[in-house]
């Protein structure tokens, strides 16, 4: 149908006037989208692509471009554990070994749960990740790569130590395994963090009474002391060591300097300490 046509039959019929502003509206819009829209996606696509080049991208979460945390989850892995594929089957055994190993090393930043709000999380930049959620979704390679080499490196800058010094690579996998479990609700979360370590201190304290390492003073003491120095990491920041035990005589000097102890009862708790670590009991 001719222009003239069309021009004729609006004038003669309301109802074509309404169906011809329709179709120019649609032709408008799709010639936007094709000029503008499809470019702008290419170029995100081809910026993905290029901030990702490590071969276990796709098992990764995407997250929005520019972020903080794509670029940490989309970090190239080194060769050494890139490819890497967990050895040790997810059984019982190691999921109860991991959740073990969880609750004595992670759960002060990252939680009873997983999920990144552990008391030590306290002011923190980045923040724990939330493991709960995250483990589920990255690879073998990724995971044994952060846990082994901690987070001191950029892009993630983290107070997450190294720890492949302090657990052998059995371990590292058993963690995995029981992170992955979690994610995949496969298992509930231990007891909460605090009461757990309180309980497993109180045992070791009473096989060394029990022994006749320490005397009942002494356990005392020294549960005392330890309850204070969990209570002062939880209340404020944390930074690279701090938990470690490089850190230890500051956080004993800090409570020294508030009136909670005197020096002789700190020489006395590092005294006891001493002796818990010669013994094995302590770790």
């Amino acid at each position: 149908m001719g222009f003239w046509n069309m021009k004729q039959l609006s004038q003669e019929a309301p109802w074509a006037r309404l169906l011809i502003v329709s179709l120019a509206a649609m032709l408008l819009l799709s010639a936007c989208q094709g000029t503008e829209a499809q470019p702008e996606a290419d170029q995100l696509a081809e910026s993905s692509a290029a901030e990702d080049p490590s071969p276990t991208a796709a098992a990764r979460p995407m997250m929005g471009p520019g972020s903080g945390m794509m670029a940490r989850h989309h970090a190239t892995i080194p060769a050494d554990y890139g490819g890497l594929q967990s050895p040790v089957p997810a059984d019982e055994e190691s999921i109860a070994r991991g959740a073990d190993i969880y609750q004595t090393n992670c759960v002060t930043c990252h939680g009873d749960e997983g999920l990144g709000d552990g008391p030590g999380s306290a002011g923190l930049d980045p923040a724990p990740a939330p493991v709960a959620h995250t483990s589920g979704m990255m690879a073998d390679d990724y995971l044994f790569w952060r846990i082994s080499e901690g987070g001191a490196m950029a892009p993630f800058n983290s107070a997450m130590p190294s720890w492949k010094a302090a657990l052998d690579e059995e371990a590292r996998w058993d963690v995995i395994n029981y992170l992955r479990a979690l994610s995949g609700g496969q298992t509930q979360p231990g007891p909460v963090g605090a009461q757990a370590e309180a309980e497993k201190r109180a045992a070791m304290l009473a096989t060394a009474v029990e022994d006749g390492l320490i005397s009942e003073e002494e356990a005392a003491l020294f549960d005392e002391v330890h309850t204070a120095m969990d209570a002062l990491l939880a209340g404020q920041p944390m930074g690279p060591g701090r938990m470690m035990g490089a850190g230890q005589d500051d956080v004993l000097a800090e409570l020294v300097a508030e009136g909670n102890f005197t020096e002789t009862q700190i020489q006395a708790f590092n005294d006891i300490h001493d002796r818990l670590l010669m013994a094995g009991l302590m770790q």
